[in-house]
């Protein structure tokens, strides 16, 4: 590295994200994307509950979302950097090694999706509301999720002198640490530390979904556009800072032109699709019912749906007297003097 470059201050990265329990491993990659999955479970559980949904009804979402985003991720990795497991020395194996790193988001947004509106099919829970949920989750979860990258000291931008600078060291990916000379760490060099600066970008993502949410109550999946218009312009910047090996079309690296190409759809989305919030009830069972527009219940009731009251029992009527007609009966019943009446 060129000694001009040096900084004044640096941040440093791991030398390893591997630790060994026992025998089994202890990934940060791995723990990083499990945080945060847990944190837009979180987060979207709220979100659900107060649209009138069961608590953690998220959950059922969650089993069918999470694994096909997982795998929607890495396909996307593995088909926009296919040199790595099908090219000169690539191996094939490798793109079943998810733990050395390598989720596409794009990839993972359409696969959850794909999941999440299975599992919404199935709840009679509207795939919207859920997506609307999520808006504010998903964020978080990426936010978190970077750090993953740090630990593996990948995601890094061009070489830069700045106090900020992200110190990276050669690394062993199987291994999961960097490559050591005499016992030292070998220094790559000090870059744009990209990973931070996108984790920074969707904690502002989060937090301003859910600021406008809050004030003009978006609904039929406009907050989630809304949350991936917003994250395609920070991703279309950190992506420029980027030189790590990436596919390129027209002189710009392909998640560029996905970010304008989402950018843009979200956008159309959000402008032409209009209506109220989603909300549900739901019973003692669970079971999800969704409520017409005009039907939602004030804020601060619950919207678990009640069994309807039993019908007031009705006085049976008494038998006449014997040598009495019914009629003669309901007669004397009618009569002022009977009703205490003058």
């Amino acid at each position: 590295m060129d000694a001009a470059l040096l900084p004044l201050a640096e941040i440093p990265s791991p030398t390893r994200g591997v630790w060994d329990i026992g025998p089994i491993p202890l990934r940060a990659y791995a723990l990083c994307i499990v945080l945060g999955i847990i944190a837009a479970c979180f987060i979207a559980d709220r979100r659900l509950r107060s649209r009138g949904a069961p608590p953690w009804v998220i959950l059922d979402v969650a089993i069918w979302a999470v694994p096909a985003g997982i795998i929607g991720a890495r396909l996307y990795h593995v088909i926009t950097s296919p040199d790595a497991y099908f090219g000169e020395g690539g191996s094939l194996i490798r793109a079943f090694k998810i733990w050395e790193g390598g989720l596409g988001i794009w990839g993972g947004i359409a696969g959850g999706a794909l999941g999440a509106y299975f599992a919404c099919r199935r709840l009679n829970l509207p795939f919207a509301m859920a997506a609307d949920s999520l808006a504010v989750g998903l964020p978080v979860a990426q936010a978190i999720g970077r750090w993953g990258n740090w630990f593996n000291n990948e995601l890094y931008g061009k070489e830069t002198s700045l106090p900020w600078g992200l110190k990276v060291y050669n690394w062993d990916a199987g291994a999961g640490r960097a490559q050591e000379v005499a016992g030292e760490p070998i220094v790559l060099g000090v870059f744009h530390p990209a990973f931070l600066y996108e984790s920074l970008w969707c904690i502002g993502v989060a937090l301003a979904v859910w600021l406008l949410d809050r004030k003009y109550r978006f609904g039929r999946g406009r907050a989630f556009a809304l949350y991936v218009m917003l994250y395609t312009v920070g991703r279309f910047w950190v992506e420029l800072l980027r030189i790590d090996d990436a596919q390129h079309i027209l002189g710009m690296r392909l998640n560029n032109w996905t970010s304008i190409i989402v950018f843009a759809a979200a956008l159309v989305y959000f402008l032409r699709v209009h209506g109220p919030q989603e909300h549900v009830t739901y019973d003692e069972q669970g079971r999800v019912t969704v409520v017409a527009p005009g039907e939602v219940p004030p804020a601060g009731e619950t919207a678990v749906t009640k069994e309807p009251a039993a019908a007031t029992e009705e006085k049976p009527e008494e038998a006449p007297e014997p040598g009495e007609t019914p009629d003669e009966k309901k007669t004397e019943e009618d009569s002022p003097s009977a009703s205490g009446k003058a």
